[in-house]
């Protein structure tokens, strides 16, 4: 028998024979304590083994070559002799062989220190171990058992075997001699191909569990006693304690790293909020202490509802399963997930058909939904490159991160609503800032003309649908307060107005600021760009200056007013809105359309309910009012006191033809307040005599032809006086009077020109015209 010399061989040789997971080791002449020497006084040699690997079902052999001349093997040299050793030095051994393997924490690694460790203690030829954990037995044989023509046999059945008999029934069983044993014969068929002679198998187990069991083998009949077998109790025991001890070990490490995993989650939802990072946080956090090979968080698209990879923790993938994917319509495990909300463990065989587990080297997958308040957010997948890598410990644990990881789904997702929210609202806040810095000069429609109770009719007749509109109408009409006051009348009122004037954006930009832009769609796009149609969302998008619109844009537009969804630049992803579209425009569409300036689709579907607003001079009744109007919110701007309008300004303000319209109207009252320096508004009527008139307004040249602006009330006018002699008469009398204020000093900073908010050239001109001259005694 080989001693401690055997050992360090032992520990060189690694030579398997898979038979499932019991481990058998076999060896020559090993005795307690020394090295044996032959019968030629030289000791076996422990150094000449040689490695083979055979495959039989589950089985795996180690073969150690532990070559000795033939026939030098005593019978006390083998696992017979050790009854013969000192009791109090075995039992020392066995101490030392408790103290050896309490000190290893890993089970799996436990029993080759216990074989490399038990030759010390009890001498045998062969020893195996049935590992209730893995529910295997493995086989180690040395070349004793191995000897040539030595057939490995067929596939031996884990409950074919001695050492699982011993496991299930807690019972040790001795047998002298195989030849005699009928209860296992094809364990014993084996054995005899072996060489084995005699066996003892004893169970392994503690007050909590069950471990396995133990089976030392002799090449040698009758090699164990009932003394040897008591002390072999006491190994075994020693052997389950330490094992015991290790299970509990790697259990209350694992379940440490678990409650670790759990305060990574909570402490990853509170510090992170943005979902993607969120996720592969989580998803590395997972992999690391399940110790599987990747992981991943599947997450539905919002329009079609399938599922796609949102984040991916998978560090030695090939690159074929990757985030961002959207797994193809035959890969249903996943989606079967998410629909029932039941988890799914798959094997190699479920995975035949997956394409994607594969050709990733996939062998083992668990999909868990992820519920939270009865809703499935997503589905939480973890793989594996072992077969049937996930217990139902795992899978009781992972239901329980799987309910962590959708709380934070659904917290960074609402976090995320809630910011795109806060922003939508921000913006829409600056926007209608600026509409009412801008805007507050049309707070109101003045008037109350015939035209313009017919257009407020209309607008009360459209108001409470959701037709589109479309304004037309000259320039400064009030087009725009037209369309406020169908929006206000609509139950789209308390939402957002959003304008755009299409006259006044680039071409090249018109289609972001409609539809907005991601970031990098084009040259200066550094950040995503919500539009207007986007902004108006549940509101009113007012188009000013439809007819500006290129025509390569038109087309987009009617898919908005038709389908009511769009892209931004640089996106895939198709938006959906419910805006209100109110157009308007100064120019002849119909004529547009002839001229293919303008699509003929585009205008039938703004066409829907037009509504023409007057122009000025077609209700000379309401000027009277806007005047007033004007006068008092520039006078609170300006802060004057605009007490008089004389009733020559006023009239001359109503026989105006006013081709600007109200726009005109409102910049001359705005320049009448700031240059009239009292209490009565002064009028440089003079400067409304020489303007072009529309083409479609009536029309009476003048002997010196200039035109009159007058209209038609100026020629009725016209029969009792000269209207042009009028208003030079009233501005004559505003030059002089400024200049008896200002003691007839015309320039400088006390002169007539400033008080008039004229240049010192234009008032010297309106003077020699007007026939003024300034004395030297100042007459």
């Amino acid at each position: 028998m080989v001693g401690c010399a055997w050992a360090a061989a032992a520990r060189k040789s690694a030579n398997v024979i898979s038979l499932g997971t019991a481990k058998l080791y076999f060896r020559r002449g090993v005795r307690q304590g020394r090295a044996a020497r032959t019968a030629s006084g030289s000791f076996l040699n422990p150094g000449a083994y040689r490695r083979h690997h055979n495959t039989v079902g589950e089985m795996s052999l180690d073969l150690e070559e532990m070559t000795a001349p033939a026939g030098t093997a005593s019978p006390g040299g083998s696992a017979r002799g050790f009854s013969h050793e000192l009791p109090g030095g075995r039992y020392e051994s066995l101490i030392r062989l408790a103290t050896a393997i309490r000190a290893h924490r890993d089970p799996e690694k436990l029993f080759h220190v216990l074989v490399r460790e038990l030759c010390s203690v009890v001498p045998f030829d062969a020893i195996a171990q049935f590992d209730e954990s893995s529910n295997k037995v493995h086989w180690h044989l040395g070349e004793v058992c191995n000897r040539p023509g030595t057939e490995t046999g067929t596939e031996l059945a884990k409950e074919e075997t001695l050492a699982w008999w011993v496991h299930l029934h807690q019972q040790p069983i001795v047998i002298a001699s195989v030849d005699t044993e009928t209860r296992f014969p094809r364990m014993m068929e084996r054995f005899k191909e072996y060489g084995v002679r005699s066996v003892c198998a004893l169970p392994m187990s503690t007050v909590h569990r069950r471990l396995g069991s133990l089976l030392i083998a002799s090449r040698f009949a009758n090699a164990y006693t009932e003394d040897e077998v008591r002390f072999l109790s006491l190994v075994v025991n020693q052997i389950a304690l330490a094992m015991d001890d290790a299970l509990n070990f790697r259990a209350s490490q694992r379940a440490q790293e678990r409650l670790e995993l759990l305060l990574e989650l909570t402490n990853s939802v509170i510090s992170n909020l943005d979902l993607r990072d969120l996720l592969r946080a989580i998803a590395a956090s997972i992999r690391r202490v399940m110790q599987c090979d990747g992981v991943g968080v599947a997450l539905p698209e919002p329009d079609s509802n399938r599922l796609r990879l949102y984040a991916l923790d998978f560090p030695g993938g090939k690159g074929v399963i990757r985030e961002g994917l959207l797994p193809p319509d035959e890969d249903r495990s996943a989606a079967k997930v998410f629909r029932t909300g039941e988890p799914i463990r798959m094997d190699s065989r479920d995975l035949s058909d997956d394409q994607l587990a594969l050709a990733e080297g996939v062998r083992s997958i668990f999909h868990l939904p992820l519920i939270s308040k009865n809703r499935t957010l997503g589905v939480l997948s973890l793989g594996h490159l072992a077969e049937k890598a996930f217990s139902d410990e795992d899978a009781a644990f992972l239901t329980q991160i799987a309910r962590q990881v959708a709380i934070a789904v659904e917290n960074s997702m609402a976090y995320g609503q809630i910011a795109e929210l806060r922003d939508h609202l921000a913006q829409e806040k600056l926007y209608l800032e600026d509409e009412i810095r801008s805007e507050l000069n049309f707070e109101e429609i003045i008037g109350k003309s015939d035209a313009l109770r017919r257009v407020l009719a209309q607008v009360e007749t459209v108001a409470p649908t959701d037709s589109t509109v479309l304004i037309y109408g000259e320039t400064g009409t009030g087009k725009e307060l037209i369309a406020r006051a169908v929006h206000n009348l609509s139950s789209r009122g308390s939402n957002a107005f959003v304008k755009l004037n299409c006259a006044a954006i680039p071409t090249g930009l018109l289609e972001s600021e409609m539809f907005g832009h991601e970031r990098g769609a084009f040259t200066g796009a550094i950040a995503q760009r919500t539009g207007r149609f986007e902004l108006a969302h549940r509101g009113t998008v007012f188009l000013d200056e439809i007819g500006e619109i290129p025509l390569e844009v038109q087309p987009k537009l009617l898919r908005v007013l038709q389908e009511r969804e769009f892209e931004r630049l640089g996106s895939s992803r198709t938006q959906h809105t419910d805006a209100r579209l109110i157009a308007a425009t100064n120019r002849d569409l119909t004529a547009m359309v002839e001229e293919r300036k303008f699509r003929s689709d585009l205008y039938y579907r703004l066409n829907v309910f037009p509504i023409r607003v007057p122009a000025l001079r077609e209700r000379p009744e309401d000027i009277p009012m806007l005047v007033r109007h004007f006068v008092q919110q520039f006078s609170r701007r300006t802060n004057r006191n605009i007490e008089t309008i004389p009733s020559e300004t006023m009239n001359a303000l109503v026989r105006y033809s006013w081709p600007g319209n109200i726009r005109e109207l409102q910049n001359v009252i705005e320049r009448a307040v700031i240059v009239s320096a009292g209490p009565v508004l002064r009028v440089p009527v003079g400067d409304l005599t020489a303007r072009p008139r529309p083409v479609d307004s009536p029309v009476n040249a003048l002997g010196d032809g200039r035109v009159d602006v007058l209209g038609e009330e100026a020629a009725a006018i016209n029969r009792g006086r000269n209207i042009r002699g009028l208003l030079e008469d009233t501005e004559r009398k505003q030059i002089l009077n400024a200049l008896e204020q200002t003691r007839w000093i015309v320039a400088g900073p006390r002169g007539a020109a400033k008080l008039l908010g004229m240049k010192r050239s234009t008032l010297q001109s309106r003077m020699q015209k007007l026939g003024i001259r300034i004395s030297r005694t100042g007459n």
